[in-house]
C-alpha cells in the first residue's frame, strides 16, 4: 500500500508523467475439498474383497449344508438371513423380517422330453406341473416359419389357435410371443391338451432353448425348446413324444424379506431414505454365489464397515440395507415390500440402489442406464444422476464401464414402477460378451458374462475376485455419496421432482424381466 500511495504522488507532482502501479489483483479462492468425497473415499477402502469373500464362504457353507441352494421357501434362504442379521445386530444395526407368502416352485428331479425315442434339449418352466404324458405333438394352427426379422407370433394366445385335443393323450406345441406364457398354456389346457411344449420365436436373440415362468402353478407339464427343434416337432405330422416333470408347488409358501436400519440419530433429512437393496435368494439349482450371493455379501459388508468407520454417525440421510426374498420367483420381496409402503412412506424414500451380481466370471463393469441415454427408456427423475455417480467412480479411476439396459430386470424394478429413481452397478448375467468387451475387460468372446448363472456351478470357485473388487468398490462409493454428500443427487441439494408417485407397480415374471414372452 505505501508504495501505490508514493507513486500516486510523484504522478500527481510531474503531471501523470509517472503512472500509478495498479493494485495486485486478489487470488481467487481455492476451492475447499468436499468433505463427502474423503468420507466416500474412507468407505470404499473400508470395504474389501476378503471382506466380501468371507459372506460368500459363509453362503457356500449354507448351501453346502441345505441341499446345495438358498432358495426363498426351503432352509438355505432361512440360514443365509440368520448369518447376515446376526452381523448386522453385532454391528448395531436393528433388524426385521417382513414375511409374504409366494408361490413355491422346485423341480425336484430333471425333466424329460424325448421324441421318435430321441432326447431333446429343454427347459422345465417354472410353475409348471407335475407328470408324465405321453402322446401325439399337436402344433397351433398359427405358428410363424420361418421366423419373421422382429418378433410377430401370436401362437397360443387365442382359444381358436387350437385345434380339438384328441381322445388320447396330446401334447399342444406353442410359439414364444406377444401373449404370456401362462396364457398359451391356459388356453392349451381348455382345448383339452395334457402338456404342453413351447419353441422359441426365431427371430434374434430367440432362438436358444427358451424358459420363463407361468406365474402361478399350473395342472400340466410345461417345457421350452429351441426353435430349431420346435420347428422339427412343428413339421414332424404328429410324432409321438414324452414329457416327464418331477415339480413340488406350493401357492402359499411363507418367505421374508430381511430389513436393517441403523438406530435414529438425527439424521438431517429423515424424509430422504436411501434403500440399498440386493436379493438374498439363489435359484433352487444351484447356491447362487454370484447371484446373487455377491451383491448379498457386498451391501453386508458395506453396511458393517459404514458402522465400524463410524461414518454412520456423518449421515445426511438415513439408510435403509434390504435383502429381498423370491427374487428369481418374479422380483416378489421388492415389490411386496413397495407395495406394502403408504403414499408419505413412498415419498420419503430418496432413492434405491441395487447390485445384483457384482463377481460375473467372464465380466464386464455394467452402469444401469439410468437416463435412457443407450437408447432405452429412462427411469424416474433423479436415476440419471445415479448413474452419474457411478460413472463419475469409474472415470476417476481411469476403469472402462459400460450402460445396461434399465429394463426392470432386477430388484430396482418395482421402485422404479412406483417414481422412486434408481441405479446400481452390474457384472452381466445370460447375455453375451463381444469381442470389443473381451479386448476391454479380458475374458471370453462368444460367451457369457456368468457361465454358471441359474445353474449348479455358481458357486465360491466361479467368482471373479477382481469383478467382485472393482464393483464392490463401486458399490461402496455409490451408497457413501448418496448418504454422505449433503447436496444428494442434485447441485441445490433438492429432491427429485418425482411428482406423485404411485401406491403399487407392476407385476414381473421370473428373474423380473418385463418383456418375458
Amino acid at each position: 500500500m505505501k508504495r501505490v500511495i508514493a507513486a500516486a504522488a510523484v504522478a500527481a507532482l510531474t503531471g501523470g508523467l509517472i503512472a500509478a502501479q495498479p493494485a495486485a489483483a486478489k487470488r481467487p479462492d481455492k476451492p475447499k475439498p468436499d468433505p463427502s468425497i474423503a468420507a466416500a473415499e474412507r468407505l470404499t477402502d473400508a470395504v474389501t474383497v476378503n471382506g466380501i469373500l468371507r459372506h460368500l464362504r459363509q453362503f457356500q457353507v449354507i448351501a453346502n449344508q441345505n441341499g446345495g441352494n438358498r432358495a426363498s421357501g426351503l432352509p438355505g434362504y432361512e440360514a443365509s438371513a440368520d448369518y447376515i442379521q446376526t452381523q448386522l445386530e453385532r454391528a448395531g444395526y436393528e433388524v426385521s423380517r417382513q414375511t409374504f407368502t409366494f408361490p413355491f416352485f422346485q423341480e425336484l428331479s430333471p425333466s424329460v422330453l424325448e421324441a421318435g425315442g430321441e432326447p431333446i434339449e429343454h427347459h422345465t418352466f417354472t410353475y409348471s406341473g407335475d407328470g408324465e404324458v405321453t402322446g401325439a405333438v399337436v402344433p397351433t394352427t398359427d405358428i410363424v416359419i420361418p421366423a419373421t426379422p422382429e418378433p410377430s407370433s401370436t401362437s397360443g394366445c387365442e382359444p381358436e389357435d387350437f385345434s380339438p385335443a384328441p381322445a388320447d393323450p396330446a401334447i399342444a406345441l406353442v410359439q414364444r410371443g406377444t401373449c404370456d406364457f401362462a396364457v398359451k398354456v391356459d388356453n392349451a389346457v381348455a382345448a383339452g391338451y395334457d402338456a404342453v411344449i413351447v419353441m422359441n420365436e426365431g427371430n434374434p436373440g430367440r432362438t436358444e432353448v427358451v424358459s420363463g415362468t407361468l406365474g402361478a402353478p399350473k395342472t400340466v407339464p410345461v417345457v421350452g425348446v429351441s426353435y430349431e427343434d420346435g420347428v422339427a416337432l412343428a413339421e414332424s405330422g404328429g410324432i409321438e413324444a414324452t414329457v416327464a416333470t418331477d415339480v413340488e408347488s406350493d401357492p402359499d409358501r411363507e418367505t421374508f424379506n430381511l430389513i436393517a436400519d441403523l438406530p435414529a440419530k438425527g439424521d438431517r433429512r429423515d424424509d430422504e431414505v436411501v434403500v440399498v437393496g440386493a436379493h438374498l435368494d439363489s435359484v433352487p439349482e444351484g447356491p447362487g454365489i454370484n447371484d446373487n450371493g455377491s451383491g448379498s455379501a457386498g451391501i453386508l459388508e458395506i453396511a458393517l464397515q459404514l458402522s465400524k468407520t463410524k461414518l454412520d454417525r456423518k449421515l445426511e440421510r438415513p439408510v435403509r440395507f434390504a435383502w429381498w426374498g423370491a427374487e428369481e420367483l418374479g422380483l416378489l420381496g421388492a415389490e411386496h415390500y413397495v407395495n406394502s409402503l403408504s403414499s408419505d412412506e413412498l415419498n420419503s424414500i430418496y432413492a434405491n440402489l441395487n447390485f445384483d451380481m457384482i463377481g460375473s466370471s467372464n465380466y464386464v463393469r455394467f452402469v444401469y442406464d439410468g437416463d435412457g441415454s443407450a437408447g432405452g427408456a429412462a427411469g424416474p427423475p433423479g436415476s440419471g444422476e445415479i448413474k452419474q455417480v457411478f460413472t463419475d467412480y469409474f472415470e476417476r479411476r481411469d476403469q472402462a464401464w459400460e450402460p445396461t439396459e434399465f429394463d426392470g430386470r432386477s430388484d430396482y424394478g418395482p421402485f422404479i414402477a412406483a417414481g422412486i429413481p434408481a441405479g446400481g452397478v452390474f457384472s452381466g448375467a445370460d447375455g453375451i460378451k463381444t469381442p470389443e468387451q473381451a479386448q476391454i475387460y479380458g475374458g471370453t468372446a462368444g460367451e457369457i458374462y456368468d457361465p454358471c448363472y441359474h445353474t449348479a456351478c455358481d458357486d465360491i470357485t466361479a467368482i471373479n475376485t477382481n469383478a467382485l473388487h472393482e464393483l464392490g468398490d463401486a458399490a461402496a462409493w455409490g451408497v457413501a455419496r448418496l448418504l454422505l454428500n449433503p447436496r444428494g443427487l442434485f447441485p441445490d441439494g433438492s429432491v427429485a421432482p418425482t411428482g406423485k408417485r404411485a401406491a403399487a407397480g407392476p407385476t414381473f415374471d421370473s428373474s423380473g424381466h418385463l418383456s418375458r414372452r
